[in-house]
C-alpha cells in the first residue's frame, strides 16, 4: 500500500475488521493485509480506539474488533478520529505575516479551504464504512482457505 494516507490505511483495516466480525484480528495479521508494519497498524488503530471505533484485547484470542456496526460508522467519524486533513494547506511563512499581501492571500485561501473542508465533511457523513465494504471486490485469485488476502 504505497503513498497511502493514515486515513486510507485506517479505512482499509476497518473494512477487514468488518468482514471478520467474529474474529479479533491481530496487528500482525492486519499489517500483512495492508502491506505495512504492525507498529503502523497499532498507531492508526490506537487513534480509532480512543474515539471508541475499535477495541483491542490481549491474550490468546486477542486482537482488534469494530465496536460499532459498519453501517452506523460514517467516514466523517473516522476522518475526525484520525485528525487528518485530506486538503493541502497553502500558508505563507509565519515571518511573512507583516506583509499585507501575504495576510490577504492567507485569509482568502483559508476561507476557500474552510469551505472545501465543510463540503468534504458533509460528503463523508453520507458514506458509511459498510458502503465501502459493499464495493470491495474479492482478490482476483479468490481467497485461500485460512489466509486473508490483501484486499
Amino acid at each position: 500500500m504505497k503513498r497511502s494516507s493514515r486515513l486510507s490505511l485506517a479505512l482499509h483495516a476497518l473494512v477487514h475488521l468488518h468482514l471478520q466480525p467474529d474474529t479479533a484480528m491481530t496487528s500482525a495479521t492486519l499489517a500483512q493485509c495492508l502491506m505495512t508494519n504492525a507498529v503502523v497498524v497499532r498507531r492508526v488503530l490506537g487513534e480509532l480506539r480512543e474515539a471508541g471505533i475499535v477495541g483491542a484485547t490481549k491474550g490468546h484470542d486477542g486482537g482488534w474488533r469494530l465496536l460499532r456496526p459498519a453501517d452506523q460508522l460514517s467516514l466523517q467519524a473516522i476522518y475526525v478520529a484520525m485528525g487528518e486533513s485530506l486538503l493541502i494547506r497553502t500558508e505563507s511563512d509565519p515571518g511573512d505575516q507583516q506583509c499585507g499581501i501575504v495576510r490577504a492571500v492567507d485569509t482568502v485561501m483559508g476561507e476557500f479551504l474552510a469551505d472545501a473542508e465543510a463540503l468534504l465533511a458533509a460528503r463523508l457523513a453520507r458514506v458509511s464504512l459498510a458502503d465501502i465494504a459493499h464495493q470491495a471486490t474479492p482478490h482476483p485469485l479468490g481467497p485461500t482457505p485460512g489466509v486473508l488476502s490483501h484486499g
